[in-house]
């Protein structure tokens, strides 16, 4: 039997799969989006085959680079606005707005081609896309006028740097003659070095018939030092660019210029700048570069492919660039640098009451002329001094991270104080050797100048090497006594309070950057001890502490200033190319150290019987200077040979109305210790301060050609530190 159908039934039609075609203005956002963020990659994969077939990807990317550039176009805006459809094409209308460095503001409306394939939307790109000008070979370009650079002055408007002639210096020994010691004196006058030996081993061992090259000056600088530029092997090479004068006033505050790199090249073309200009690199240069660099002009045009003109877009005038006045005080900078001759270390002086700072030297220094290619000399110096291995570049005052040795006693003393635990008239009886720790002796710094007496053949009868005794804790800080102060750290451990010091010294400013503006600094590293021996480490500035100078000195001039801690800085004013303020230096309070004003008085006391009682570490170092200062030394143990020597201070001085009080921090790597040597250093730059120049000389030699032999090296950015399983100290 056939089966049986029932003649009104009707199939169900066939399901069918549907693709949804996406929207236009999304394929359009995703675009734009990626235009802005310059994101070529994603926008390349938006395009249509035909348009891929048209041009490379690197050739996309470099339409937009080269026209962004050209635009000084740094950032840009857009807005969809409309769109038409049809069942495989589509246009969508948009608006683009650039915001450019040099001409203003461009909009312009354009139109996008849009091809359906495989399901999606993908562009049909055309120049047009980027300007609706830029039609067939009609491309942009921009006639650039570039301003003159800012100069960098001092406090009382010494040029620092600025466009100069100048002479590139240097010698041919095999024809110097008879003239070669006469070239060495004056060349050391022309640099200001003391021991002319120093200039004469510049060329000595150099093949006799190569030029050396020794330095630059300007010609005022070379009339003032008496240089004879007829002298027999003497050769100078004229230029003239943007020059560094005195071989160099706080180069690694100041910084340096150099060409734009390939890496930086888009990013500065959209600022407005054309490409060959020298910008700035490192310090005042880099980080004031918007205002030294003044505002380029320039007029943008499009052009066809002869590079007639076809239209101009838009146009505007250069603007000269502005002068940065620094609080660098260029004397007392000069001297400071000399006083560091021999050694790696770093000095800041601050105004005790303002936060300026009047010098910042790093040691060893570099010559900030041999980074520019028309200076003679960087040919022959710029890769020396690029491959030393004692970094000149590192600015020490700021990025040099130092264990700080007993100068950490004073945050030190300060938490003790304000536990509760511990008043300035608190007794301990210090001697040679600490016991309170479990199975390990240490050893007061006294102890230590007595063994060193006993080998040299004599007794242990003068202050450096007999121990203190019954002393009170404002005289523990004067004496620098060990003991005291490991005791305070364990009595302080074992009453958890083991955060006390680092809190406190954290509250001084201490491991953390300070906020100065424009030159680079570190952090340092104060942590919280986790045992007796890392408690009793950190007291003495050992075990993981890790100071910058420049923090120091602003520590030290808050103890001396009643306990405001200023915010560093090196700004004093920047002027307009007429002269009109563009902005002025403001002291910024940024901190109040968390003591009480009694207690803070029985450190400034202790710290002013450090230099005036004879039984204080730097007395003797500070006889016949009758200034009212406070101060601490300070010896950091490291694993070079020798430790670092610390020495910081500051002054108060009522009764000079025409000098403002100062702070000083003095830190020379492994140059010994800080009795011996950063306390003379201090003195010399109180002196320089007061006097214009140092009035005594130091016992190890003249300021700027001292006789000890050059230490060892240290490292700049973080210093080693000695074994943790054994705490030293010196005064």
């Amino acid at each position: 039997m056939m089966p049986f159908f029932e003649p009104s039934a009707t199939l169900p039609p066939p399901k069918v799969a549907v693709t949804s075609v996406p929207d236009t203005k999304s394929v359009m956002t995703q675009f734009l989006d990626a235009f802005k963020k310059n994101d070529y990659a994603t926008m390349y994969a938006s395009l249509s085959k035909a348009s891929q077939s048209s041009i490379s990807r690197d050739d996309f990317g470099k339409e937009y680079d080269d026209a962004l550039n050209k635009m000084s176009a740094g950032k840009l805006d857009y807005q969809l606005l409309s769109e038409q459809l049809s069942p495989t094409k589509a246009q969508v209308s948009y608006q683009v707005t650039y915001h450019t460095a040099l001409v203003g503001d461009i909009q312009r409306t354009m139109i996008a081609n849009l091809v359906l394939e495989q399901g999606q939307w993908h562009i049909q790109w055309a120049p047009t896309m980027i300007l609706p000008e830029l039609t067939g070979n009609d491309r942009l370009a921009m006639d650039y006028q570039v301003p003159s650079r800012g100069n960098i002055y001092d406090q009382n408007g010494d040029p620092i740097a600025q466009q100069s002639d100048a002479y590139a210096i240097g010698v041919i020994p095999s024809q110097m003659g008879r003239a070669a010691g006469t070239i060495d004196v004056e060349l050391g006058r022309l640099m200001g070095v003391q021991d002319f030996d120093n200039i004469h081993d510049l060329w000595k061992n150099q093949p006799a018939d190569s030029y050396v090259g020794i330095t630059e000056a300007s010609p005022d600088e070379i009339k003032s030092a008496q240089l004879d530029l007829t002298l027999p092997g003497l050769v100078t090479s004229k230029y003239t660019s943007r020059f560094y004068f005195d071989q160099g006033i706080a180069p690694q505050v100041v910084g340096f210029t150099q060409l734009i790199s390939s890496d930086q090249l888009n990013t500065y073309r959209r600022l407005g700048y054309r490409g060959d200009e020298r910008i700035g690199q490192a310090g005042i240069e880099k980080s004031m570069e918007q205002y030294l660099a003044g505002r380029h002009g320039g007029t943008l045009y499009v052009v066809d492919a002869n590079g007639q003109l076809v239209t101009k877009i838009g146009s505007s005038e250069p603007q000269a660039g502005d002068s940065v006045y620094l609080t660098i005080d260029k004397n007392l900078q000069y001297w400071a640098q000399q006083a560091l001759t021999g050694y790696n270390g770093a000095i800041v002086v601050m105004e005790m009451n303002t936060g300026k700072v009047l010098a910042m030297a790093s040691s060893p220094e570099y010559d900030q002329n041999l980074f520019d290619p028309s200076n003679a000399n960087s040919q022959y110096l710029l890769n020396d001094l690029l491959s030393r291995s004692d970094q000149p570049l590192v600015n020490r005052a700021t990025q040099g991270a130092y264990p700080l040795g007993s100068v950490f006693k004073i945050p030190a003393m300060a938490a003790a104080l304000e536990s509760g635990l511990y008043t300035p008239q608190t007794t301990y009886d210090c001697e040679y050797h600490f016991t309170e720790l479990n199975g390990i002796t240490l050893n007061d710094w006294t102890w230590d100048f007595c063994q060193q007496a006993v080998k040299a053949g004599k007794a242990c009868d003068t202050s450096s090497t007999r121990p203190s005794g019954l002393i009170t804790l404002q005289q523990g800080l004067m004496r620098s006594c060990d003991p005291f102060f490991w005791h305070i750290s364990l009595d302080l451990f074992d009453n958890n309070r083991a955060a006390d010091i680092a809190n406190m010294a954290r509250a001084f400013g201490l491991g953390s950057p300070t906020g100065i503006e424009a030159v680079a600094e570190a952090s340092g590293n104060i942590t919280v001890p986790t045992t007796p021996l890392e408690a009793t480490n950190q007291v003495i500035g050992q075990g993981d502490v890790l100071v910058t100078p420049l923090q120091v000195a602003r520590f030290v001039a808050a103890v001396g200033n009643g306990g405001t801690l200023y915010t560093p800085q090196v700004i004093q004013e920047v002027q307009s190319a007429d002269g009109k303020t563009v902005s002025a230096f403001k002291p910024e309070a940024a901190g109040t150290l968390p003591i009480q004003p009694d207690r803070l008085a029985a450190i400034q006391e202790a710290m002013g019987w450090v230099i005036s009682n004879p039984l204080g570490t730097a007395y003797y170092r500070m006889v016949g200077l009758t200034l009212p200062m406070g101060g601490k030394t300070g010896t950091a143990q490291t694993a070079g040979a020798l430790p670092d020597s610390w020495f910081v201070g500051y002054t108060q001085d009522e009764s000079n109305s025409h000098k403002s009080d100062i702070a000083v921090a003095v830190i020379m790597e492994n140059a010994g210790e800080g009795a011996d040597y950063a306390a003379p250093i201090f003195r010399s730059i109180i002196e320089t301060y007061y006097y214009g120049k140092p009035q005594t000389i130091p016992w190890f030699g003249p300021v700027g050609n001292p006789y000890t032999p050059t230490p060892l090296g240290g490292i700049p950015t973080k210093t080693p530190q000695p074994p943790k399983n054994k705490p030293t100290a010196g005064p």
